[in-house]
């Protein structure tokens, strides 16, 4: 075959071609993977204050069954159902006649008693000057001044009996012992009522402000009193503690209230300690026996390290972990323990120091031992392309 100079040409430039090619193909194969994004955050550790949301039931501040002492017939009843009714404003009134009659009658046997004393000390003292003079009997004497102590007696029986009657009449007048709202009353005019009865008259109920009675498990408070004891965490005064509540239909009640104590026994149908907080009710939205949650401080935990849900995973045992970038740029899984929620992260007792680098990003594309390129997550003001400050102090 004769090879051309165009031919020769040719060749030459498909050699180089499949140099080239394959140079680049080897440059191609040689070249390693890249490393695999991911987003983390920066932990850091600060005060947190430890909030409880806990079941409770509203119970009133005061209750007042009204019950007459005297037996007599209603004459008056002097508050209209529902209304507020202040303490010693009177309520009902009961028949007086036959108990000013009894009153009438103590104070006669009173004065009756009085005189008599008077009599009865007045022979006394003639007894005693004749009985020096040897003229009457000695025993004479005594029976003057034993009738003269008699009367003395009988006056101050007389004084009691008055004082009764007094007592009597006054009871009468029923008034309210507190004030509150008054509920329905079970008699009305011309009714027959006993002193002492068993069904009460009216029930008065204060409130406002109104006690929540709040259950809290028992294995919570002891966990909370270790770590009291160990200093991890510090106490809230009990008689500043904050609480807060939410009604039945969710909605937040807008007064807060503070808790008043703890109970020292532990219910052992239930296994848990009932708190009492108190709240004002002003407006009477809050009623006994409502259903409400309410959100008590127990503690400040200093120290916390507060990591974002999406960087824990929990196992279906229970379990959680968590992937963190070590300081080579390697995934490291760690073993973590969480005490509670606090907004959208947990706190983390244990698995997690400050200054780790949790991964809350780009976890399917990663495992343990990888290396990766961790960029810090940051957020993005509404209506602004600048980027802010990273969420959780990350950087």
């Amino acid at each position: 075959m004769v090879f051309t100079a165009e031919n020769r040409i040719l060749q030459a430039l498909l050699l180089g071609a499949i140099g080239l090619l394959a140079t680049a193909c080897a440059r191609h194969a040689s070249a390693p993977p890249p490393k695999p994004a991911v987003t983390v955050v920066d932990l850091h550790a600060r005060p947190v204050s430890l909030t409880t949301e806990l079941p409770g039931r509203v119970s009133a501040y005061r209750i007042a069954e009204v019950r007459p002492q005297v037996n007599g017939v209603i004459l008056k009843r002097l508050f209209k159902e529902g209304d507020l009714v202040s303490s010693g404003q009177q309520l009902y009134q009961i028949d007086p006649a036959p108990y000013q009659a009894a009153l009438a009658s103590a104070r006669a046997t009173l004065a009756h008693a009085r005189a008599s004393v008077t009599a009865a000390r007045l022979i006394a003292q003639r007894y005693q000057a004749l009985s020096e003079a040897h003229a009457v009997s000695r025993q004479d004497y005594d029976n003057a001044v034993a009738t003269f102590e008699q009367d003395e007696a009988d006056v101050a029986s007389g004084e009691a009996a008055v004082r009764a009657a007094e007592i009597n009449l006054a009871y009468t007048r029923v008034y309210s012992p507190i004030s509150g709202r008054t509920g329905r009353s079970s008699v009305t005019e011309g009714a027959l009522v006993t002193a002492n009865q068993a069904t009460s008259l009216l029930t008065i109920t204060q409130l406002d402000p109104v006690y929540v009675d709040l259950t809290q498990p028992s294995t919570t408070l002891v966990r909370l009193k270790r770590e009291l004891t160990a200093g991890q965490i510090r106490h809230v005064d009990g008689d500043q503690a904050a609480a807060k509540l939410l009604l039945e239909d969710g909605s937040p009640y807008e007064s807060p209230g503070t808790l008043q104590f703890s109970e020292v026994t532990v219910d052992q149908g239930t296994g848990s300690v009932t708190l009492r907080a108190i709240f004002p009710n002003s407006q009477g939205l809050l009623l006994p026996g409502m259903f409400v949650r309410a959100t008590i401080e127990e503690g400040v935990r200093e120290g916390a390290i507060v990591a974002p849900q999406q960087g824990i995973t929990h196992a279906p045992d229970g379990t959680a972990t968590a992937l963190v970038v070590d300081a080579d740029g390697k995934v490291e899984k760690r073993s973590v323990e969480l005490d509670r929620a606090l907004g959208d992260g947990w706190v983390v007792t244990k698995g997690l120091a400050a200054g780790d680098r949790l991964i809350v990003a780009g976890l399917q594309r990663v495992k343990p031992g990888v290396e990766v390129s961790a960029r810090p997550q940051v957020a993005v003001h509404e209506g602004a392309a600048e980027q802010s400050k990273p969420a959780l102090a990350a950087r």
